[in-house]
């Protein structure tokens, strides 16, 4: 693939936490397997070694745009404007391959390309928009809490110009099974999507200690680590740990910035004694690795990240089937039905009593782990853009 040119286009911050690494390691990860970019973004906050073209849509004259100033949208519209106007100019000067894309801000910029007749895929880091907006109401009515100024929040504009984009992508990048059920249950068709993937950096998170031995003598330790926030089923966590057996000598850690009205209705399972709450940490893969188990019961995910960091520290995943992507139920992690809190704290006991089955999870986890490196998801990157570019419209 030495020689394929792409377009890629990410609007808002890139080398933050959360989708602004993703996009991070996704174009550190296509130089490395000889992709020529051309990336696009709103700044880049991290360098990218052997980059050679950028262009930060929201740095005019070297000053940073302050997000806020352009308004919940605002952002993603003018990067759209700037990147479509400069792949019309671009494609003039030299050949554009495929155009990569984030939502929300790419309809001019899909629009330009397929009067282009360039190939183009559009990120889909979540469920489809409609899903997420439909599952975050529903629990947050479940819990009487009203969100702030949240993405997952109802935003009508946001959702129909979304919407547009998926219907203009030539192909849908998922980010994993269950985004891709997402769009199936709305119509798309399976040659619609393609299949992505996320990974982990071995040089930050690996186990740091020798498991079994006089580790089978310690307390049982749990963590959960990211956005504290309905959709990502910690309520569900916290209930069923402190119903669990293993609450009363065990320790859960919680790792994350919490939504304020989230907060409040959890502080009565926050108190529980066995219960640490860390804050936003830096130093999370410190954490896992002293831990032995991650919990994720999501009732929605793209690719969880955070899975696949954990199993690189040794922890064996108590996730979700919606967030069961880096996982096999069993063989090296356990899965339960989003929203079931009772098997949920079944299977919190289960590892916390069977010291067998919790070091053979953990083993048969870090026996394969290196498969999802970062390095190995950017040249399943380039085999979808291979597939992109391989079928007509």
């Amino acid at each position: 693939m030495s020689g394929l040119r792409v377009l890629y286009s990410f609007p808002l911050r890139l080398g933050i936490s959360g989708i602004g690494m993703t996009a991070w390691y996704q174009v550190s990860g296509l130089l490395r397997e000889g992709v020529n970019v051309e990336l696009y973004c709103g700044s880049l906050e991290k360098q990218i070694p052997q980059l050679n073209t950028l262009r930060q849509t929201l740095v005019p004259f070297g000053l940073k745009i302050p997000m806020r100033l352009l308004g919940r949208n605002g952002p993603f519209i003018l990067h759209d404007k700037i990147v479509a106007k400069a792949l019309r100019r671009t494609y003039r000067k030299s050949h554009i391959d495929l155009v990569h894309c984030w939502p929300s801000g790419s309809l001019e910029t899909l629009k330009t390309a397929r009067e282009l007749g360039i190939k183009t895929v559009l990120e889909r880091p979540c469920a489809h928009t409609r899903f997420v907006y439909n599952i975050t109401v529903r629990e947050c009515d479940n819990l009487g809490i009203k969100l702030g100024n949240h993405y997952s929040r109802l935003d009508s504009k946001r959702l129909a110009r979304e919407e547009e984009e998926f219907s203009i992508a030539d192909k849908l990048l998922c980010s994993s099974e269950h985004v891709m059920k997402t769009f199936l249950e709305r119509g798309f068709k399976e040659n619609q999507l393609l299949l992505g993937r996320r990974g982990y950096n071995p040089d930050i998170f690996s186990p740091r200690v020798q498991f079994g031995g006089e580790n089978n003598k310690r307390l049982f330790t749990m963590v959960y680590a990211g956005e504290c926030h309905p959709l990502k089923g910690l309520h569900f966590a916290l209930q069923a740990w402190v119903a669990s057996e293993a609450s009363k000598k065990g320790r859960f850690y919680v790792c994350g910035n919490f939504l304020p009205e989230y907060r409040k209705v959890l502080t009565p399972l926050l108190a529980h004694p066995s219960v640490e709450y860390l804050g936003f940490t830096q130093e999370v893969a410190k954490v896992m690795c002293k831990c032995d188990a991650l919990v994720l019961p999501s009732l929605s995910e793209g690719f969880p990240k955070v899975t696949c960091e954990a199993r690189a520290c040794g922890c064996v995943l108590l996730v979700s089937d919606a967030a069961s992507e880096a996982c096999e139920h069993m063989k090296n992690g356990l899965v339960h039905k989003a929203g079931d809190v009772e098997t949920l704290r079944e299977q919190i006991d289960l590892l916390a009593s069977n010291k067998g089955l919790l070091n053979r999870l953990r083993a048969n986890s870090l026996a394969d782990v290196n498969s999802l490196t970062w390095s190995e998801a950017a040249k399943s990157l380039v085999t979808a853009y291979r597939e992109c570019i391989g079928i007509d419209r």
